[in-house]
C-alpha cells in the first residue's frame, strides 16, 4: 500500500513569549528540527505590531541560542489572538513537534500559572502531534563579588 506523501515540511513548533520557560523550549526546539530535518517555527501571539515580535523574536534567538541558528530554516510566526489556539494552527500534522515552556511558577494552592496552563491544556486536548513541555532551566546562583582572597583589615 502506497504512503500518501507529505505536502508540508515536517515542522517544530515552539511558543516564544521571552520567558524562561519558553527561552528553555526554543534552546530545545534548535536542535529537534536539525535532528528531524524539519522547519522551525517560532510562534509569537498576541504582539502589538510585527515590529515588537521581530525585536523579541531576535532577544530570545540571542538568549536561547546566541543568534539566527545556522543549517536549520526558520519561519517565525506572529499571530493574533491566544497562544494555544495559533500554536494548534501551525502544527501541521502528527510527524510535527509542539514545544512549550513553563516556568513552574506556582500561584494559591500550589495552581500553575493559569495563562500558561491553558495554552498547555489547550495545546495538548487539539494539537494534532507530540506536545512537549519543556522547563525553564534553574536560576545560576550569584556567588558574590568575585574579591580575592581575605586579609584583616586594621584600624589605625
Amino acid at each position: 500500500m502506497a504512503q500518501e506523501p507529505r505536502l508540508q515540511e515536517p515542522r517544530v513548533v515552539v511558543g516564544v513569549d521571552g520567558s524562561p520557560g519558553s527561552l528553555a523550549a526554543l534552546r530545545r526546539a534548535v536542535p529537534e528540527a536539525a535532528a528531524r530535518g524539519a522547519v522551525l517555527v517560532p510562534l509569537l501571539a498576541g504582539c502589538p505590531s510585527d515590529a515588537a515580535a521581530r525585536r523579541l523574536l531576535d532577544a530570545a534567538l540571542r538568549h536561547a541560542v546566541g543568534g539566527w541558528p545556522g543549517g536549520v530554516v526558520v519561519r517565525p510566526v506572529v499571530a493574533p489572538g491566544p497562544a494555544g489556539p495559533a500554536l494548534v494552527a501551525a502544527v501541521g500534522g502528527p510527524e510535527d513537534l509542539l514545544l512549550l515552556g513553563t516556568d513552574g511558577h506556582r500561584h494559591h494552592h500550589g495552581l500553575p500559572h493559569l495563562r500558561g496552563a491553558r495554552t498547555e491544556h489547550h495545546c495538548r486536548t487539539h494539537a494534532r502531534c507530540p506536545v512537549l513541555t519543556v522547563p525553564a532551566d534553574p536560576p545560576v546562583p550569584y556567588p558574590g563579588p568575585q574579591t580575592g582572597p581575605r586579609t584583616p583589615v586594621r584600624a589605625a
